[in-house]
């Protein structure tokens, strides 16, 4: 018999490459090298005897035949992980990788200590923490379980709310000098913002922050939480930070008090509903939501409801 015409594992490599745009990036994605993606696709594209994607400036896009056989190609890798997820779920070893998918502030400062002590006493979990901006897919796998401040809309989805995260206006002293207190009443006119960028932020912290200083000019955005508070430590404006982060730099921060009470965003753990009982992301699960326990007081400091426990 000759060889088949489709390799189907193949496709895994053409989608990365069509949602990444490059070959690098894809490689990155697929944890291999970008030689191995081009020769996946060369495989590929060699087997259906047709060119799938075309390399413009902008990165690589489909042609009108990558276009055609695109959809069918999620349905297979759909179909491919749902096989994935049904035969994980009988996994019972407490060893392996999981992949957490959270945002910043609770990566660093929340998860990676709580991680730390997990593994003492479970060396053979391997833990990988991908603080990202870009919400990723557990049903498409890209990770394992989510921590994110706003609701889950997915319905493969098992999530639950596992606390509040407050949020509090801060300045550094050098800058409340130079610019004087700022006029809440009046909307902050002559005070300068550093915010975060278009799609990044919290839709409800920049409406909350929109509302306290409307007046006020944006003097730097960034997707980096990191780069915001070391903007507002120099004096480059006023910032809208977790209070787990601004109160604990009393000596470089003043927390401002605008008239609209602080805002709490609440924090949300999901886990696809084929996954929830694989041994190794039960436990991780569990220490993610003992965490925001443990650290609720200074994740929310107006908090009186001890946070929802961890996913059924």
């Amino acid at each position: 018999m000759g060889e088949p015409l489709l390799d189907w594992d193949d496709l895994r490599f053409f989608l990365a490459i069509v949602r990444t745009g490059s070959l690098s990036a894809a490689a990155r994605e697929l944890h291999v090298t970008q030689s191995t993606v081009g020769r996946r696709l060369a495989s590929l594209e060699g087997g259906l005897g047709v060119r799938l994607l075309h390399r413009t400036p902008d990165g690589y896009v489909p042609t009108l035949a990558g276009e055609a056989i695109l959809g069918q190609a999620e349905r297979v890798e759909a179909e491919a992980l749902a096989v994935e997820r049904t035969v994980g779920g009988h996994d019972a070893l407490l060893k392996g990788v999981v992949r957490v998918t959270t945002v910043e502030t609770l990566a660093s400062h929340v998860l990676a200590p709580a991680f730390c002590a997990l593994q003492f006493g479970n060396p053979e979990i391997g833990i990988e923490l991908l603080a990202n901006v870009r919400h990723m897919s557990l049903a498409m796998r890209e990770a394992d379980i989510a921590v994110r401040l706003t609701r889950f809309e997915q319905h493969d989805l098992i999530a639950r709310r596992i606390g509040t995260m407050a949020h509090g206006l801060y300045a550094s002293p050098a800058y409340l000098e130079r610019h004087g207190a700022p006029d809440f009443a009046a909307g902050c006119p002559g005070h300068r913002l550093v915010a975060g960028l278009d799609g990044s932020e919290v839709p409800q912290l920049a409406n909350w922050l929109a509302e306290v200083a409307p007046r006020a000019t944006v003097a730097l955005r960034t997707d980096s939480p990191e780069a915001q508070l070391q903007a507002a430590l120099c004096g480059q404006g006023m910032v809208c930070l977790p209070r787990l982060r601004g109160d604990a730099l009393a000596n470089g921060l003043r927390r401002l008090q605008p008239p609209v009470d602080q805002t709490v965003v609440e924090i949300w753990l999901a886990v696809h509903k084929d996954n929830r009982r694989i041994p190794r992301i039960r436990l991780v699960l569990d220490a993610v939501a003992a965490a925001m326990q443990d650290r609720a007081a200074e994740l929310d400091p107006s908090e009186r409801v001890k946070p929802a426990g961890p996913l059924a």
